[in-house]
């Protein structure tokens, strides 16, 4: 078995058969298992799954009792049996090559992790072509490198999904279950101290993201994201990034503006950045009405996360390393 896919999946009715049937035609040379890990879907994905599975025996059905997407990670890691392992979302596009240029590069040497670049791609739906719409920008990608393409491969702190040699995630004890989100950027940092390769992004590994469809389940993402990066922070210092303390200060600014006079000054200028962008999106050729939703999709992911994180804050503690060290790289 060369490659074994980790594939958590919780109520993906809507994209699963496209999903599949990409990672069905992957261009590989080697024998691949798929391993799709359902958290107790309440939606038709369990019966797509056993159609397809009835069909390929490729693909295996495990349970996720425990429904969160960590769990769900070391469910499939324990049954893999392939020497590379790959998480595939089910509500990403990949490309045919994805599998054999992660296993190439791997192979090549100096990479502990490889993945491509994260493309949000909306779906046809509104919202999800609005909130893919705000990925794309700067405002919204957040600084993560790893969202937009390059020439060149590049090295990343962490990447979205990807591949890694099974024997290096079982050294590493899988992705830790305390980290319901974030566990991918927690599992990277963890193997930074511990492994001696470097993360590396793809450009031809490039994946299609599609993003949430409402501004409800926007929020809720990115609350939990803010919630649970604390936690990241408190261990990882180094995971701040610089961009990592807008959402929460423009929360700060939100919630002092009825009594402060500076924090409204603040707001006017935070809303003049979100309509200047919005502005660049409709010159480029985006949609009036979608970039016209732009501020509102913006507001809502920097509100959550910033609300999230002082949630988290609350929940776990100061990361007082972190908040010095992405203060000092912000001044350099």
């Amino acid at each position: 078995m060369l490659v074994s896919v980790l594939t958590p999946v919780l109520d993906e009715e809507a994209h699963l058969g496209e999903v599949v049937a990409r990672m069905q035609a992957q261009d590989l040379e080697g024998e691949v298992e798929f391993l799709f890990v359902d958290g107790g879907s309440t939606d038709a994905s369990r019966a797509i799954l056993a159609e397809l599975s009835a069909d390929d025996s490729r693909i295996v059905v495990l349970e996720n009792p425990r429904r969160r997407t960590p769990f769900a990670l070391n469910v499939g890691l324990r049954a893999a049996r392939g020497e590379f392992v790959a998480r595939m979302d089910a509500h990403t596009r990949y490309q045919p090559t994805y599998l054999r240029l992660g296993v190439e590069r791997l192979r090549a040497g100096g990479a502990t992790h490889v993945s491509g670049p994260q493309l949000a791609v909306g779906d046809g739906r509104p919202w999800s072509e609005r909130v893919a719409l705000a990925l794309s920008t700067p405002l919204g990608a957040g600084g993560a490198s790893f969202r937009s393409l390059s020439d060149d491969e590049f090295e990343v702190d962490t990447g979205f999904t990807g591949m890694w040699r099974r024997d290096v995630l079982q050294r590493a004890g899988g992705w830790d279950e305390e980290w319901l989100t974030d566990q991918d950027c927690e599992l990277a940092f963890r193997l930074h101290a511990s492994e001696p390769g470097a993360h590396i992004c793809v450009p031809a590994m490039a994946a299609e993201y599609i993003p949430r469809d409402s501004l409800g389940s926007l929020r809720r993402q990115y609350w939990q994201y803010g919630l649970h990066k604390v936690n990241t922070f408190r261990r990882h210092p180094t995971a701040m990034r610089p961009s990592h303390l807008l959402p929460p200060v423009v929360a700060a600014t939100a919630a002092a503006a009825p009594v402060s006079r500076v924090a409204r000054g603040g707001l006017a200028a935070y809303g003049l950045a979100l309509g200047a962008t919005a502005a660049r999106a409709a010159a480029g050729g985006a949609k009036p009405a979608d970039a016209a939703a732009l501020p509102l999709v913006f507001a809502t992911m920097h509100l959550a996360y910033g609300f999230g994180l002082f949630a988290g804050v609350r929940r776990y503690g100061v990361p007082v390393a972190a908040v010095i060290a992405a203060a000092r790289r912000l001044g350099q």
